[in-house]
């Protein structure tokens, strides 16, 4: 165990995971191109350019990020993964070339990632803010994932073998997340805990909505939100926050929504259904003459928040110390709430923000981090191409 804690390369190889078993060759009958051997180098990239042709949907103006899937027979043993050791700051970070491709359960599919996105959980975590419930170190960090089914286990009822997916890989925030995490090329996750990826977005958009849009929907449906009440959003521009503002408007049929934000983010929130965009920088928002039947706090200001809301409100807390009427919840993840918002995303009425910054490459992990705890972050902070 000390030789666990100790090192993150061979003990997360030869103790944390093991390789899967070999298993007879398949093919999958997909749109998406497949790894085949190399008759010549000219005609290997008109392949894989005529298939990665067909993948070119997006929400947007740019070209969608495509993903090339591995056959079952075609899975490495060995793969490039993040990963730490000990809690601490962005340094702790390792980059690791010989982590073990993590052997399914039966209720898992293996993912062969495309893109993962960073949520403030991932930091704290590794600063070591959830130590009491945390899983044995190393980690192998990432929330978010969006990429392709390479591998099923037997007991996986609906999804198969190339199917595009997306969700958070850990039911459970805070209680025992798992070890292995998005932030590797390939990650097992149970298949209850994730969706078919909406058809109109591409990977890198997919990848920063499971853990934020659940938190944003499970919040408004704990705080008893419903059509015809208002709701004031602090930290509208985030990526918990900006969802909010969404599925309030566009899903739960909200009366008005006021949100925060800093001055050059304000037509931003204006963009997104906001009727009465506050700048912070400027004004306090508990001095307003109205209140809100809820408050959603993404930012940790509940103290605050609390003089905003109406009698017999709700104050919904996601950081900071709570002050009653506020609660707090942490999420839990469920694939079944993302199949029920899938259609607001492919009717495009509710869209996923990434930040501008990115996405940041693989090798840029602690870049990303970095950026993400500045805490200026616009939407989510996205990492592709993942190898």
């Amino acid at each position: 165990m000390d030789a666990l804690l100790s090192s993150t390369t061979f003990p997360l190889k030869r103790t944390l995971y093991s390789p899967s078993s070999d298993q007879p060759p398949q093919f999958i009958r997909t749109k998406i191109s497949t790894i085949r051997p190399k008759k010549s180098s000219q005609c290997m990239q008109k392949r894989v350019f005529s298939h990665n042709l067909a993948l070119r949907i997006s929400a947007n103006a740019q070209s969608a990020p495509s993903a090339e899937a591995s056959t079952s027979s075609s899975i490495p043993s060995e793969m490039k993964g993040w990963s730490y050791g000990e809690y601490g700051g962005v340094d702790v970070l390792k980059f690791e070339s010989n982590v073990a491709v993590p052997q399914l359960k039966e209720d898992q599919v293996l993912i062969k990632v495309v893109a993962a996105a960073l949520n403030p959980v991932d930091f704290k975590r590794r600063l070591g803010k959830f130590q009491a419930t945390d899983s044995p170190l190393p980690t192998v960090p990432g929330y978010d994932v969006a990429g392709v089914v390479v591998k099923v286990g037997s007991q996986v009822k609906d999804l198969k073998e190339g199917d595009e997916v997306y969700g958070d890989i850990n039911e459970k925030a805070l209680d025992g997340p798992r070890q292995f995490g998005s932030l590797a090329e390939y990650t097992a996750v149970e298949e209850k805990l994730l969706a078919l990826k909406p058809k109109n977005l591409d990977f890198v958009q997919a990848a920063g909505l499971p853990l934020a849009i659940e938190t944003a929907y499970e919040g408004l449906e704990r705080a008893g939100f419903s059509a015809g009440k208002s709701i004031l959003v602090l930290g509208g521009a985030g990526g918990v926050g900006s969802l909010v503002i969404q599925l309030a408007k566009h899903v739960f049929g909200a009366s008005k929504i006021a949100a925060t934000a800093s001055t050059p983010k304000l037509d931003f929130i204006k963009s997104l259904g906001v009727d009465l965009a506050i700048d912070y920088t400027k004004e306090n928002f508990e001095d307003l003459a109205e209140k809100f039947d809820v408050v959603y706090d993404s930012v940790g200001q509940c103290d605050r928040a609390v003089k905003a809301v109406k009698e017999g409100g709700s104050v919904v807390v996601l950081t900071g110390a709570v002050t009653p009427p506020g609660f707090r919840f942490v999420v839990t993840s469920d694939g079944e709430m993302l199949k029920k918002l899938n259609p607001f995303l492919e009717s495009g009425k509710v869209k996923p923000l990434v930040d501008p910054k990115g996405p940041f490459p693989f090798d840029k992990v602690k870049e990303a981090f970095s950026y993400l705890e500045t805490g200026r972050a616009t939407g989510k902070v996205v990492i592709y191409p993942i190898p």
